[in-house]
């Protein structure tokens, strides 16, 4: 079976401003990260970096938390760590 058959959670990267932090993994989760990157270079016919998808992960991930949504939407910004 081929990898264009399955859906990966994550799509098509989008073109985004960055700022850069520093991560530390667990080699098992890093060589699920690089294995993953490999699913998502076939499946979406672009060479992608491992590390290029930590953010998209963790965006997607956010966006999906109900629990975080419910408490977004009650407290105020400045409770929720946000600057500016």
């Amino acid at each position: 079976m081929s990898t264009s058959a399955y859906k990966l959670r994550l799509g098509p990267l989008p073109r985004t401003e960055t700022v850069k932090l520093t991560v530390v993994l667990t080699t098992a989760l890093k060589a699920d990260l690089e294995r993953y990157a490999a699913l998502h270079a076939q499946t979406y016919g672009e060479p992608v970096d491992a590390v290029a998808l930590i953010p998209h992960m963790l965006e997607s991930f956010i966006m999906r938390d109900r629990g975080f949504k419910a408490l977004k939407t009650k407290l105020p910004r400045s409770r929720l760590g946000a600057v500016g």
